[in-house]
């Protein structure tokens, strides 16, 4: 088994002093880490210019959480947060908390109703909201106490007059802190209710596999309503008085800029966006001709040996030049989550010499319950299990896989007003399922194989997981989409064929048959995307290849972390 660190003992040197019990809770960690580093940087964004140490944090949360408690905020009290990342953001969160209150965290790009509706259910009666939807929310209830994190509307959190110290009570270890709604790909919302022991217990098991300081500088670019960009980036940041550069816009030339100027140590994204850096640079550097692109391919290829064998990381001087075009120079770790990654991916980014990891989790579990060391990372796993994690695998198949249980302090409460939901996802002796499937190696690291609501049981009656296959498309700069699903061969034995749902990358596409001299259109398009299948399918056992293919004229529906929301299966 893999030997991880054990950084929560030094919880020890402030328990008495700042909190009694085993976990603080998120106000009594903010207020060690705060009295730690007063006056490093904890909250900064740019354009506009924004930027807040520490001790300056704190004086705002106090004003905010104040100001609630004086329009009838008590513990226990629902409070919905919804807005792009910031630092207005983030300290209405935590006011929320140190009011006493429970966050409840609400995707923006939803429409305005569909907030109200997650607001109605959640029994909150004030709403922190950004200019996107401000007005709109407004009009739509009037009844509705808003705070703005926009500075030009009514209300704006920083601008609220300090009413002075208002009783109220601070929140316990095992209170409630948050109520998120999972974006699960099936379409239906639940509210997860996650306490102050579940958030800050995963934040420092965490840490048992992954080295963090007060020198690290967080980048906050996946929206932080989403479990994991929520603990791994903004609570973890706070754990360690790291500085939290929030993102402004989600464009490719921004993220850049940001990760430059912030000069991050931390970057946390998905698959998606890692696939689409490493493409770009692969591509710039096949550009300079096929004698260099072979050069460099050779020299990753011996660093990551290196860096595989020794643990010495040749590649960060070694391609210094390249990173900087991706603005990772400075950059120390980059952590891969909310989905499948290529292992090739995985292994040319620690090939290029930045230490890459992924992890894994769920909304469920606050959400990481494993996370490659970056000492002895495993490509093809989704890491090791974290200390005081239990996990094991139901059922296991001829070749360890089935259905991933898990225990542990990170584990939720529950499901906010759904008992029947509850009961289905925890076993009778109180395992939680992940819907997941995948197998465990000798030392505890974990491998993901697909999910559990996804399995295609085909002709031979073999289970075939679409995830799987799916990861095989991912560097096809050809297709924007794909979907892999079962569709019925025989609806009395219940068999499935496979079939793939593909939307174009229409701009690469007509580049390309420009090039070539081809006219672009639909039945070339066709031929293109059946000779890649044609690939795929040499890649995969028999049962597993495509037999059908489905071009698609409008993009799948995807949920705010970038994955395909499934369709069901469909009939032949």
């Amino acid at each position: 088994m893999y030997k991880n660190r054990e950084p929560w003992k030094e919880l020890d040197l402030y328990r008495g002093k700042y909190f009694s019990g085993e976990w603080p809770t998120l106000p009594e960690l903010f207020n060690i880490t705060k009295d730690r580093f007063p006056d490093r940087r904890c909250f900064s964004a740019y354009e506009p210019d924004l930027f807040f140490t520490y001790r300056e944090t704190e004086i705002k949360i106090q004003v905010v959480s104040n100001y609630l408690k004086k329009i009838g905020v008590k513990k226990g009290d629902k409070v919905a947060l919804s807005g792009k990342n910031s630092p207005e953001w983030a300290i209405a969160y935590l006011s929320i908390m140190f009011a006493g209150g429970v966050v409840v965290p609400i995707d923006y790009q939803l429409h305005s109703d569909e907030i109200l509706k997650l607001i109605e259910f959640s029994e909150a009666t004030i709403l922190f909201i950004d200019e996107e939807k401000n007005d709109d929310i407004r009009d739509l209830n009037r009844e509705l106490y808003c705070i703005s994190l926009a500075p030009d509307k009514e209300n704006y959190i920083l601008n609220l007059e300090d009413s002075g110290e208002t009783e109220g009570e601070l929140p316990l270890e095992n209170d409630l802190a948050a109520i998120l709604y999972t974006s699960g790909t099936t379409g239906n919302q639940k509210g997860v209710m996650l306490t102050h022991r579940n958030f800050v217990s995963d934040c420092f098991l965490a840490q048992g596999h992954m080295v963090l300081s007060e020198e690290d500088v967080f980048y906050a670019l996946l929206p932080l309503h989403h479990s994991y960009s929520m603990l791994a980036v903004f609570i973890e940041g706070i754990s360690v008085g790291a500085e939290i550069v929030f993102a402004k816009k989600l464009v490719v030339s921004q993220i850049l800029t940001d990760l430059k100027t912030g000069k991050v140590t931390m970057f946390l994204a998905i698959p998606m966006l890692f696939n689409k850096m490493l493409k770009a640079l692969m591509n710039g550097i096949r550009e300079k001709g096929i004698v260099i692109y072979g050069i460099i391919r050779f020299l990753m290829l011996v660093s990551g040996i290196i860096k595989k064998t020794t643990g010495i990381n040749p590649g960060k001087k070694m391609f210094k030049g390249l990173l900087a075009k991706l603005s990772l120079d400075t950059n120390r770790i980059c952590i891969c989550g909310g989905g499948p990654l290529p292992a090739s991916t995985f292994k040319m980014f620690n090939q290029l010499g930045i230490d890459f990891v992924q992890g894994y989790g769920l909304t469920e579990t606050s959400p990481i319950i494993a996370l490659n060391p970056v000492e002895h990372y495993k490509e093809a796993s989704v890491g090791a299990v974290l200390p005081q994690t239990e996990m094991k695998i139901l059922d296991p198949d001829s070749t360890g896989s089935g259905e991933i249980l898990v225990k542990g302090p990170m584990v939720m409460e529950g499901y906010f007003n759904n008992q029947e939901e509850t009961k289905e996802i925890f076993t009778e002796d109180g395992w939680l399922r992940t819907g997941d499937v995948g197998y465990l190696d000798n030392e505890g690291f974990l491998y993901l194989t697909g999910r559990k609501k996804s399995l295609i049981v085909t002709e031979g009656g073999k289970n075939v997981f679409p995830e799987e296959i799916e990861d095989h498309f991912q560097l096809f700069d050809e297709i924007e989409q794909v979907l892999v699903r079962g569709y019925v061969l025989d609806s009395k034995m219940k068999t499935e064929g496979i079939e793939a749902l593909i939307f174009p990358n229409k701009e690469f596409q007509k580049k390309k048959f420009k090039i070539s001299g081809i006219e672009y259109n639909s039945g070339n398009i066709r031929v293109e995307f059946e000779n890649i299948i044609d690939q795929v399918n040499r890649e995969l056992l028999p049962y597993k290849r495509i037999s059908k293919l489905i071009v698609l004229d409008e993009a799948m529906e995807m949920t705010t972390t970038r994955k395909i929301k499934r369709f069901k299966v469909s009939a032949d």
